[in-house]
């Protein structure tokens, strides 16, 4: 496949589709090229711009389920929440509203299953657990 056919977070380098803002991440590609979501030099540093975010969601405003976590990061005035919750839990084997830890167990499926509903294939998980290394 090539590069322009993937979905538009894997040819970012940003499986997790983060919108561009002020936070600037270690290996973030300044100025994005892209008009709404950051770029990242490479997957892995995609991945773990995801998981410093969701650091951030667990340390600071203490969302420590996968519900929370993901109705913040994705509204339901941009997307179909109940069912983006629904398949992080299938796919991470963990209960929506079971408490997390912020740990390689918990995380590393979790952002996984968040890739997979961003990008509508699974993820690399050797990139994911690089990503998990980075932090």
């Amino acid at each position: 496949m090539k590069k322009n056919e993937l979905p538009r977070g894997l040819r970012n380098n940003n499986p997790l589709n983060i919108r561009k803002n002020s936070d600037v991440f270690q290996g973030e590609v300044v100025p994005s090229r892209d008009t709404a979501f950051k770029q990242f030099k490479t997957m892995a540093y995609g991945y773990r711009a995801g998981f410093k975010i969701l650091s951030n969601y667990f340390r600071v405003y203490r969302l420590t389920t996968i519900r929370q976590m993901v109705s913040r990061w994705a509204p339901e005035n941009e997307n179909n929440t109940s069912a983006y919750v629904s398949l992080v839990a299938s796919y991470s084997r963990i209960g929506p509203d079971d408490p997390l830890k912020f740990d390689r167990e918990h995380m590393i499926p979790i952002v996984a299953g968040m890739s997979r509903v961003e990008n509508g294939r699974e993820a690399d998980m050797p990139e994911v657990i690089t990503g998990w290394n980075l932090l």
